[in-house]
């Protein structure tokens, strides 16, 4: 089995008193993996009993973000978690959407300029009608 070693930082007073022998507490990783890799990083902690021990630590996650590719802001409103807890069993249809258009997908700034956007093509199209239909009656009048 694979061990850790931990050297606690000695004190000012300790320092002082010159102590050459120094006991330090033997860790052990406590699953079968023994490498440090980045699935099995570990922190230290200290139990009730004073012992120490080692807790496992999960990979932090960059959670869901913007798709526009010029905004890719954090979705706010979606929890922060690592792919496989998004799917069905592990998390709720309303815990990963937001309610609105593009919800979970895009973030509110981007949907307000695309609404904006596609009413402002709009209104064009209808300028032009407006014009052609304008030209065609001071082309029929002449």
């Amino acid at each position: 089995s694979c061990s850790l070693l931990f050297h606690p930082q000695p004190s000012r007073s300790s320092r002082r008193r010159e102590n050459p022998v120094k006991m330090v507490q033997r860790l052990t990783y406590r699953r079968r993996h023994c490498y440090n890799t980045k699935s099995n990083k570990t922190r230290l902690l200290k139990t009730p009993g004073g012992k120490l021990t080692i807790s496992y630590t999960k990979k932090r996650s960059n959670g869901p973000i913007c798709g526009e590719p010029s905004c890719r802001k954090p979705l706010p409103g979606i929890p922060r978690l690592r792919p496989r807890q998004y799917s069905a069993a592990q998390l709720a249809k309303n815990k990963k959407t937001v309610h609105r258009a593009y919800g979970g997908v895009l973030c509110a700034g981007c949907v307000r300029v695309r609404i904006q956007r596609a009413f402002l093509v709009e209104e064009q199209k209808i300028v032009k009608k407006v014009l052609k239909l304008q030209m065609a009656k001071e082309a029929a009048k002449k």
